[in-house]
């Protein structure tokens, strides 16, 4: 099709040409280059039209340019993805010693993700990974809602890697430390998996659930290796397996009430290295032929709490050490009257009997510890409901997915992880004095707004000039937790000190988006 004239006539570069495309809108008449001249046989020479380098566009030429959206955004969200990495070097260093470098950082993005993103959905990870600086830190992670999928399945599926990784986790527990075992129900509906089943509770609800068994370090005040077992799995089973199956060795082991003396005696004949401390039911026929009740004690140094305890041992190398908390008792008392009152059914002969237990814990161990020693190892077990807290709220991680048995096994391993780093960014918050006055998740929205350019040179300083419009409370919080070195101290201005110089010599933070450091 003929070009029109008037579009012709228009001012270009030399040595061009307009090409009608035929079709309307802006980029209808293009502009290209003379490549050069294409001789044909017994002919004349014609011209070679080469690439594209503009359009006429309301009778001017206008360049072609590249497309306005870059390839990749120029900052990235740094300051909660920085937090997070900063505890979890170590943990990367597991997985890259077991699994394939791209598996190991797709492990690792999607958890630290999931701290950052309480909730985030398998069709959101991919977005967030790209705004953040979990991207720069674990390049390469292919995070499609597809590839996910199935990448969870992969995971569940490999028993043997899993494995290694829980026994590095196991091997590093001291000899000296205590390992508290405990286990949450999850809310699991799935018609496509086989640990989906009704607990005792969730039967009369009418939901299914599955059940994760956690052992913790109650000194690192972290877990160390976790297991999923159908809903319906009985603890005084599960446990055993679970203990047998990661091979924990080391430490006394702080169990659960529910788990069985026989239980415990037979995995003490499978490893006599085992050791064991275990509350027992208030009927174990022990309390009462060892007296149990009949204390003979107060521990001391209980802050705001009186505690009255007994020590006996039993024989065998074995141990009952009772205690009654007041406070506790007291409490338990009140709601037990309280039952009785509601429902128009005291039994004097039944309050009796029960009056004295009330408050009352017995253990049995194989240890000979002082009493303070096996009051504080039950105290801080409950730590660890405070982890499953945290696991279903602030990580929002309390119901699974409608997805088959390997790829909520996959997906469990890495919530796991997402666990043992939350513990440890809680830690290092509290040791920096931040959540006194503020929640984990105000901080964790507080480091998210710490903006910095891509590619900026590690480690960073509070005043290195590649900043992006972070608050300047946040840049106090980056240097409390290490993740920012502080600006330089203020100098007292001395006298006759020039403006200029003074300026110099005190460097105020950045406000607003920085110029780029143009080294």
């Amino acid at each position: 099709m003929a070009v029109p004239e008037s579009v012709r006539r228009v001012e270009r570069p030399v040595n061009t040409i307009v090409d009608d495309s035929g079709r309307d809108g802006p980029f209808r008449y293009a502009v290209r280059e003379r490549a050069g001249v294409k001789f044909v046989p017994g002919g004349n020479p014609r011209p070679s039209n080469g690439r594209v380098i503009g359009h006429i566009i309301g009778f001017k030429f206008v360049p072609k340019v590249e497309k306005t959206a870059a390839s990749a955004p120029e900052t990235l969200s740094y300051g909660s993805a920085a937090l997070v990495r900063s505890v979890t070097r170590d943990i990367l260093s597991d997985l890259l010693a077991i699994y394939p470098a791209r598996d190991a950082y797709t492990i690792i993005s999607i958890a630290t993700l999931r701290i950052i993103r309480p909730s985030i959905t398998t069709g959101r990870v991919s977005t967030h990974y790209k705004r953040v600086s979990v991207s720069v830190d674990y390049p390469g992670a292919i995070l499609s809602p597809n590839a996910i999928r199935a990448f969870l399945r992969r995971l569940g599926q490999d028993g043997d890697k899993r494995k290694q990784f829980y026994q590095k986790r196991v091997e590093m527990v001291a000899e000296d430390h205590h390992v508290a075992i405990d286990g949450t129900l999850k809310l699991d509906s799935s018609a496509v998996n086989d640990l989906s089943a009704f607990s005792d509770k969730a039967r009369i609800e009418g939901y299914k659930e599955i059940s994760v068994l956690y052992a913790y370090d109650i000194e690192l005040m972290e877990p160390i290796c976790a297991r999923i077992f159908p809903g319906d799995s009985i603890d005084a089973s599960s446990y055993p397996t679970f203990i047998r199956d990661n091979n924990i060795r080391k430490g006394i082991i702080v169990a659960d009430k529910i788990f069985p003396p026989s239980a415990i005696k037979g995995l003490r004949k499978e490893n006599p290295e085992s050791r064991f401390l275990t509350p027992i039911k208030r009927n174990d026929k022990r309390i009462a032929e060892n007296s149990m009740l009949a204390f003979e004690g107060v521990l001391e140094g209980i802050i705001d709490r009186q505690i009255v305890f007994k020590k006996r041992s039993i024989g065998g190398g074995g141990f009952l050490y009772s205690f009654r908390d007041t406070k506790r008792a007291a409490a338990e008392e009140a709601e037990y009257l309280a039952n009785a009152e509601k429902q128009h059914n005291f039994d004097p002969a039944e309050y009796a009997k029960k009056k004295y237990a009330f408050g009352v814990i017995v253990f049995d161990c194989d240890q000979d510890l002082p009493g303070k020693t096996v009051f504080l190892l039950n105290d801080d077990r409950w730590k660890l409901e405070l982890i499953f807290a945290r696991y279903k709220n602030d990580e929002c991680l309390g119901e699974t997915n409608e997805m088959g048995d390997f790829s909520l096994i996959g997906a469990e391993f890495i919530n796991f992880i997402s666990t043992v780093a939350t513990c440890r960014v809680l830690r290092k918050a509290m040791s920096a004095g931040l959540l006194a006055d503020m929640s984990f998740g105000e901080l964790m929205d507080d480091l998210s707004l710490a903006w910095r350019v891509k590619g900026a040179p590690e480690p960073p300083s509070s005043c290195d000039g590649y900043w992006v419009h972070a608050p300047l409370h946040v840049f106090d919080e980056l240097e409390a937790l290490g993740l920012s070195a502080p600006s330089a101290k203020s100098i007292p201005k001395k006298r006759g000190l020039p403006k200029k110089d003074s300026e110099e010599r005190n460097p105020k933070r950045p406000r607003g988006r920085p110029k780029k450091n143009p080294d």
